[in-house]
């Protein structure tokens, strides 16, 4: 598989996968561009090479219309801003000012391209076969290589991120800077962990989490539950939870991973403790209790400092740490302790040599919160296409360009 890093992009014209969805204001201000920060040094290195560089990215929702409301222009200036050069519009995607402008592009240049998902054929959803290929082609005429570095969407098979790498043969298609890092970093916790392995998985719902923790039943030393699943697990093994979150539709399957986890030499952590309240509110009265002793009417909404204390020891004999979710509520600043106390565990491991690695939007917001995202390994912005990987899914993004 070619690496970018290696690779000379003088005198070719690459093709560019970016993930530029990014949030805007009522003024059609661009209210956060991480996203287009993260593919600056992809687009330079093409560019420093010698090369050309034609962007594209979807933007919102547009359903496979043409919609001004979410036109890439409002893009083109601030990417043109972090790049310190001119950024050529197209006005179409594949049509004929797409291509002229393509084709007329000389080194050192960028072209923005418009919104892909314009183009029903993009999504594919309802498309005829040739009707997609046909845009496929279309895009990967005006280029001699395809760079992916949108990890975000990599979990799609749509046109842009899967279909088009079919287009380039093996040494005209890799990832970006991004996606590299991406599955590198992740590739250290699911495919090369140094031992021991510790994933910490958090959130509201068992639900969401299951084929993750399913997953990673068979590769993890220690599995460390937070959040409001903690009470899924604790009802089913014949705790009283109060109010507190519950998915009663998943208790026979909480008791299943208890007793695979056993199983399978697993040290599974379920809190043994917690903070409660008799309300959802960051001045609600509170108590510390067994996780499985809470009144009637309170609800769980952090781990206790018992539990924390088993957290920080596991975490702190760990070699290698993937965080994806929080223990409690920790937006309300009196249920953040048990949060704040993984993380500031997982900081004092990686100092001393561990590799951690955390995911996901709730634990990347706790990371931002605390202060700490400069102290640990490596942190991944992705959502659902990083869920589909620590699934055990092949992303279809992926394995278009490793084949």
């Amino acid at each position: 598989m070619v690496k970018i890093d290696s690779f000379n992009f003088a005198g070719k014209k690459a093709i560019i996968r970016v993930d530029f969805n990014v949030p805007f204001n009522d003024q059609k201000e661009i209210t956060d561009d991480t996203r287009i920060r993260a593919a600056i040094p992809t687009i330079k290195k093409v560019l420093d090479d010698g090369g050309s560089a034609i962007v594209m990215s979807h933007l919102g929702r547009p359903k496979g219309t043409v919609n001004p409301e979410f036109s890439m222009k409002y893009v083109a200036g601030r990417l043109g801003e972090l790049l310190g050069t001119k950024v050529l519009m197209a006005e179409d995607v594949v049509g004929a000012d797409a291509k002229a402008k393509a084709a007329a592009l000389a080194a050192g240049q960028v072209m923005l391209l418009e919104n892909l998902r314009f183009h029903a054929e993009e999504e594919t959803k309802g498309c005829e076969a040739a009707d997609v290929d046909a845009f496929v082609s279309a895009l990967a005429a005006m280029a001699d290589v395809y760079v992916n570095d949108a990890f975000g969407t990599a979990h799609r098979a749509h046109s842009s991120t899967a279909l088009i790498a079919d287009k380039f043969d093996s040494n005209s298609k890799m990832f970006g800077f991004l996606i590299d890092d991406e599955v590198t970093n992740l590739d250290k916790v699911l495919k090369s962990p140094q031992k021991p392995l510790t994933a910490i998985m958090g959130g509201a719902k068992v639900s969401t989490k299951i084929t993750i923790i399913e997953n990673m039943l068979g590769k993890v030393d220690n599995l460390i539950i937070g959040g409001g699943m903690i009470f899924t697990f604790v009802k089913a093994m014949g705790g009283n939870i109060g109010a507190s979150l519950c998915e009663d539709d998943y208790l026979d399957l909480a008791k299943k991973i208890v007793e695979e986890a056993k199983v399978k030499g697993v040290n599974l952590i379920i809190a043994s403790d917690c903070v409660a309240a008799d309300k959802f509110s960051n001045d609600a009265n509170t108590e510390v209790c067994a996780a499985g002793s809470i009144k009637d009417g309170w609800m769980g909404l952090d781990v206790g400092p018992e539990t924390i204390a088993t957290f920080k020891e596991v975490i702190g004999n760990s070699k290698t740490i993937l965080w994806n979710g929080p223990a409690g509520v920790f937006e309300m600043d009196n249920f953040a302790a048990g949060t704040k106390a993984i993380g500031d565990a997982i900081v004092d491991a990686t100092s001393k040599g561990a590799f951690s690695l955390v995911g996901g939007g709730d634990s990347v917001a706790a990371v931002n919160k605390f202060e700490i995202a400069d102290k640990v390994s490596y942190i991944s912005t992705a959502g659902g296409a990083l869920l589909e990987y620590l699934e055990g899914k092949e992303l279809p993004g992926i394995k278009a360009i490793r084949g």
